[in-house]
């Protein structure tokens, strides 16, 4: 593709699942669209997640006290909305997608954490999310498997999990039969905008370097995405999250709900061939540059402390997990922004330029997938975006220069 000038209708720079998804939706609208990736399809942290559909408050937001929790509860209305989406993902893809959602329990194991389950699931139903609270004597008629010491948990009907190995190869399948683009390998090198607004972007793939000339373009790179705004001197407030994952053996069906803590962090699920996936965001550890800065581009390393602990939190929580043998753990790097919300729409200062990073962006990215794809198109962004837009945070780029 050495000296190639193209034309497309928007240009998707990550092939992950916002990214894919996007594709997927734009095409099927009629747009002639592009997808870069640098790796291969679901190589981030797509590709690394457990595959968690999760719409309870998330602890990150609980565990900053209650005003940070009420904040942090506006991303209900949208956690409704996604889990419609995730209802109907598979008629709609036309393919099975392991999608089980069987429901999800928020553990608690003192009176203390009890309390917050309280407020916690007062503020979901007020936002119409029927979670309700479970005693200590209702949540082991429920979960006989989980210890007989915890206190209860708050339960959600819908929650529970899919598979993160096949959905994006599922929405990327898809763009490509409605005409999509799609080239892995291939990293943007350069982007720039033209004084009639129009983007240039070099791309460098396996058979050298392509350009390309679009209205529009979509930053869907996870934690890249301050670096290739960067390119055009703008700043996106998100922040690397590297964190870990584990896999036990497989064993018979026990744990059919989706776990998670809502004083620990912790999240655990079985998989349909009966493996243990535990997680719940323990930090790993960063590659270092020689000069000790973070090396963004390549995997991080397990923290072993981190990894103990999370096992702890695990086996005190299901007591039966300590009978299983850890396969491996492994890493992956999100990132999260400023507020701890998503990231989604259009740069104030870069009209044309789309951003989609940060968050729970594997439970959320096929609802956000779509709202994004009617702010492309229609050229204005649905009520449903309006607190995750990039222009809360638009004083940052006060000072770029741009045409």
């Amino acid at each position: 593709m050495t000296g190639e000038t193209s034309k497309f209708d928007i240009l998707i720079v990550g092939g992950g699942l916002v990214g894919c998804a996007s594709a997927w939706h734009l095409a099927r609208l009629g747009l002639k669209v592009l997808v870069a990736e640098r790796g291969h399809l679901n190589s981030g942290a797509s590709g690394q997640n457990a595959g968690s559909l999760h719409f309870q408050i998330e602890r990150r937001f609980l565990e900053q006290g209650e005003k940070a929790a009420a904040d942090g509860a506006r991303i209900v209305t949208l956690n409704r909305l996604a889990l419609e989406e995730w209802r109907g993902i598979e008629h709609m893809l036309g393919r099975p997608l392991d999608v089980a959602m069987h429901g999800g329990l928020m553990v608690a194991e003192t009176e203390a954490q009890m309390a917050l389950l309280a407020f916690k699931v007062a503020r979901e139903n007020e936002l119409g999310l029927s979670t309700q609270v479970l005693d200590g004597a209702q949540l082991r008629e429920r979960a006989p498997y989980l210890s007989p010491h915890l206190a209860g948990a708050a339960w959600l009907a819908d929650e529970g999990h899919a598979n993160p190995r096949i959905l994006v190869d599922a929405f990327a399948e898809g763009a490509g039969e409605q005409g999509a683009r799609i080239r892995t390998g291939t990293a943007l090198t350069g982007l720039s905008m033209a004084r009639d607004g129009t983007y240039s972007a070099v791309l460098s793939g396996p058979d050298g370097e392509m350009r390309v000339n679009t209205p529009r373009v979509l930053l869907a790179s996870g934690h890249w995405v301050p670096r290739l705004a960067g390119m055009l001197g703008l700043n996106v407030p998100l922040y690397a999250a590297p964190l870990m994952m584990s896999v036990t053996d497989r064993t018979e069906p026990v744990l059919p709900y989706l776990i998670q803590h809502v004083g620990a962090r912790l999240s655990m699920k079985q998989t349909e061939d009966g493996n243990l996936l535990i997680g719940g965001g323990w930090p790993s550890r960063l590659a270092r540059r020689a000069d000790g800065t973070p090396d963004l581009d390549r995997p991080a390393a397990v923290e072993m402390k981190n990894l103990r602990a999370n096992l702890a939190v695990a086996a005190r929580v299901m007591p039966g997990l300590a009978q299983r043998s850890l396969l491996r753990t492994w890493t992956g790097t999100t990132c999260i922004s400023a507020d701890q919300l998503p990231i989604v729409g259009e740069i104030p200062a870069a009209p044309g330029l789309f951003v989609a990073a940060g968050g729970s962006l594997f439970t959320l990215g096929p609802v956000l997938a779509r709202l994004l794809a009617r702010t492309i198109a229609e050229g204005s962004a649905p009520e449903e975006l309006s607190m995750f837009l990039p222009r809360r945070f638009a004083h940052l780029d006060a000072f770029a220069v741009l045409p």
